[in-house]
Order: structure tokens, then C-alpha cells, then sequence
């Protein structure tokens, strides 16, 4: 894509702003659209503890694809009244705007999803549970700010990394960009009936607007082999090819300003992104990108029916690839082609959960603790050998015998702050953890 091609999907078209001045609108139109825009304070929400920025000048941007039920008639997710998320994904725009990678989260991760102010005066009790649960928990009341506090308080629990901004779009305003279009051609291969997205489609390129659009991005059990996965990928090629026609034909005052106006309805940002300025600014940071350094990947996951055999619903993020991934996002290191290609060949073999042997130690003078950790350790799959006393120690650690090293790795990704080290002293044949007086069932 070219330059603005790329700012627009990046940006969910709203920097298309930057033709205003050349299509000769007046003051009242910016005003219009810079108030369409709505701004949320999560920072109250968000608390303390949270990732510390290793990266000065980078930004990693939280999206939302917003399952809002506003608007659609009941038509979208009948019988469901609480807010969801459709789609999860964290920007990266380096710090010297040379590059940057989209990170797409499957929706049924099975992660953890940290304690969230509920919007009715209570907070939820940590849990594991499918990643796009944190929006609708923190959604309770309708608060779009709310849910997108949850969604980022899971993130960055689960990745390290420091969420700058938030962008949420919701389904009225795609089909309102989609329709400003005049639609956007999609060729599925096989003719397409998904009762859940409403959508019946022959094979074959055609061109699809509204409804049709939307169930198209949104449909899953009837393409392919019916994962999120593959939902994702069609999600990113049509808005590559919605980037690609909107800068193609938005060429007149009358299409710039039906699309952006469907634009910015749709989007809820926090109060620093929210307005046509600071949008403008985000996307002229990143102008300057060439495309072959624009990078779209989701998290290297696996079926969680290799850890939990009665789990057929969920995927687990891949250990340690995933951790590699969020440690170079999380010091700016870029993510190319060679990375993609070793999660892709990675992927054919990962080492489960199930395949891990762990020897559980007791670093406290609390009675049990060993077991408690062995408890969820199983309860993730882990095959855990043994249970015991170890030395006193404040910090909880792995450690593991020659050979073991990545089996080590896929443990610590589960255990957050918690580092691998190769120790001649190991039990073989096993990784050891010894929990220490830091440990937290919680960690897991």
C-alpha cells in the first residue's frame, strides 16, 4: 500500500483528514467530525501496577473491534446484552517511526484476566478465561472506557507490554465507512452460509457493502477450518483492501465526508487520542514508513486440547515464541520477515504445556505452598512429577538441566517475572520451580 493507503487502515480512516484542505471543506465540517469522536479516561481505572515503558518514543496502540450491539436492531449477537470484543489487536509504531507491527490477539486465548472494576461498584475476582471476556467484564454498565480498562489491564498482565493509547471502533461505523465506498470486492473460494454472522454468500469475487461487509469480516465457522485464526486473516487483508479504495476514490468533499463522518462515529479513544488533531499527529508519526516494514502477525498460539483434552474451544499462546515477540516490541526491536517465518515453522511443532515435567519446591515456611502452585500448574496443563521442601528464598525461580532449556522457557511464560536459568545442581529429566515468598497463585 502506499503511504496514505497504510495511514488509513492504521487509523480506521479518521486521518483521511488530511485531505480536508484540499477538498476545500470549511471550519464546521472539522469541528463536526472532531466532536463525533468520543473520549474516555481509563487512566483512573487502570491503577499502579503496570508495565514499566522500555522503550521512550515508542507506541503500542490497543484496538478494539467493538461487538456493540447500538444500532444493529438486535440483529448481531440476539440474546446477548453485554458488550464484546470482535477483534484485539496492539499497534507497535516504533520510536524512531522507521517501522511498525500489528499484533493480532485471538479472541478465545485462554489467558489470565486480572481483577477489573466492573463499572457497578464491585471488581471481579481474577481468573483464566477467554481474552475477549475483559471487555465485556469491564463493560458491565455500557461504559466503553470501562471495558477497554479491562481489555488493557489484560494485555499488559499477559504481554509486559505498556499500552499507550486505545482505539475502539464499533460494527455501525465499519459498515458506514464499507458503504461510503461504494463496497469492497472479496473473493471467497467457497460459497459461504453462516447463520451467527447472517451471511450467505456465493463463490466467487464480488462486491459486498453493509450487512453483507460486516458479516463477511465477522464470519468463522463456515470458511476454512472454522478458527479465529483464519477470521483474523481476512479481517486484516479487507481492511488493507478498504485502505487501498479509499484512497483510491475519495477524491470528492461529498465521499471524504460520508466516509469520515461513519469514521469517527464509530471510534471511543482515551481523552489523549480523542479529537482530529491528535490523530492527525499520531498518523503523520508514521508517514514515513515504508511497506515493507509495516508488519501484520497474531500472537504463535496452539489448541488448548493439547494441554486440556476436554478444552476443544480455546487456543494458548506458544512458549517461548510469544515471549520472544513481546520482549522485542517491548525494547523496539523490529519485527520482519526471518521472525515471522521461525513462528511460522515453530508453529508446526510447539512444545505444549503437557509435555513439561515439573518438580514443585517450597521456598516459604508457608505449609502447602508447593502444592497450591502444583494445583495450577496442573490445572494448565503442566505435568507436574513431584512435590517438596526447598531453601528458603524471597524470589520465586526456575531452574532446569542441560537439554531442557525451551521446556523452561514454555513454564516461565506462564509465570510472570519469573526467569529460566540452567543449574548443573537440577533434578534431570524435569524443570524445576521453587516458589518463593513472592509467589502468588494469582502469578499463574
Amino acid at each position: 500500500m502506499t503511504r496514505r493507503g497504510r495511514i488509513v487502515a492504521w487509523t480506521g480512516g479518521v486521518v483521511g483528514v488530511l485531505l480536508l484542505g484540499t477538498a476545500g471543506v470549511g471550519v464546521w465540517v472539522y469541528q463536526h467530525l472532531d466532536g463525533n469522536i468520543h473520549g474516555a479516561d481509563v487512566g483512573s481505572t487502570l491503577g499502579g501496577d503496570r508495565p514499566v515503558n522500555l522503550s521512550p518514543g515508542s507506541k503500542n496502540i490497543l484496538v478494539v473491534g467493538s461487538d456493540s450491539r447500538a444500532g444493529t436492531g438486535g440483529k448481531y449477537g440476539s440474546g446477548l446484552t453485554t458488550m464484546q470484543s470482535d477483534t484485539l489487536m496492539v499497534l507497535h509504531i516504533s520510536a524512531d517511526h522507521t517501522w511498525a507491527t500489528a499484533v493480532s490477539f485471538p479472541r478465545d486465548s485462554w489467558v489470565r484476566i486480572p481483577a477489573c472494576d466492573k463499572g457497578d461498584g464491585s471488581t471481579s475476582a481474577p481468573h483464566h478465561f477467554k481474552i475477549n471476556e475483559a471487555y465485556t467484564i469491564g463493560g458491565l454498565s455500557g461504559d466503553v472506557g470501562k471495558a477497554a480498562a479491562c481489555s488493557i489491564k489484560t494485555v499488559e498482565k499477559n504481554t509486559g507490554l505498556r499500552i499507550d493509547h486505545f482505539v475502539s471502533v464499533d460494527f455501525q461505523g465499519f459498515k458506514g465507512m464499507v458503504n461510503a465506498l461504494g463496497g469492497i470486492e472479496v473473493c471467497p473460494k467457497h460459497a459461504i452460509h453462516d447463520k451467527k454472522a447472517h451471511l450467505d454468500m456465493d463463490a466467487g469475487c464480488q462486491n459486498v457493502t453493509d450487512e453483507k461487509a460486516l458479516g463477511y469480516v465477522r464470519t468463522r465457522y463456515s470458511v476454512g477450518d472454522g478458527s479465529d485464526l483464519g477470521r483474523i486473516g481476512r479481517q486484516q487483508e479487507f481492511m488493507k483492501a478498504l485502505a487501498a479504495k479509499a484512497q483510491s476514490k475519495l477524491t470528492s468533499p461529498t465521499d471524504l465526508y460520508d466516509f469520515l463522518d461513519s469514521a469517527t462515529k464509530s471510534l471511543t479513544t482515551d481523552k489523549d487520542l480523542a479529537g482530529i488533531k491528535p490523530l492527525y499527529d499520531l498518523a503523520a508519526t508514521v508517514k514515513d514508513v515504508p511497506s515493507d516494514r509495516l508488519t501484520f502477525l497474531t500472537v504463535p498460539t496452539y489448541s488448548r486440547e493439547a494441554d486440556v483434552p476436554t478444552d476443544k474451544a480455546n487456543v494458548v499462546w506458544q512458549y517461548p515464541q510469544a515471549t520472544e515477540l513481546f520482549s522485542d516490541l517491548a525494547h523496539d526491536r523490529e519485527i520482519g520477515a526471518a521472525a515471522k517465518a521461525k513462528f511460522a515453522e515453530a508453529a508446526k511443532n510447539p512444545v505444549t504445556a503437557r509435555s513439561v515435567r515439573v518438580r514443585v519446591l517450597n521456598g516459604t515456611d508457608t505449609t502447602g505452598l508447593a502444592g497450591v502452585a502444583a494445583q495450577k500448574l496442573r490445572q494448565l496443563g503442566f505435568t507436574v512429577v513431584s512435590t517438596d521442601n526447598g531453601r528458603p528464598t524471597d524470589k520465586s525461580a526456575i531452574s532446569y538441566p542441560a537439554g531442557l532449556k525451551t521446556q523452561a522457557e514454555v513454564l516461565a511464560g506462564r509465570l510472570a517475572g519469573t526467569k529460566a536459568e540452567e543449574s548443573a545442581q537440577a533434578a534431570p529429566g524435569a524443570v524445576t520451580l521453587t516458589v518463593g515468598r513472592d509467589f502468588s497463585p494469582g502469578d499463574f
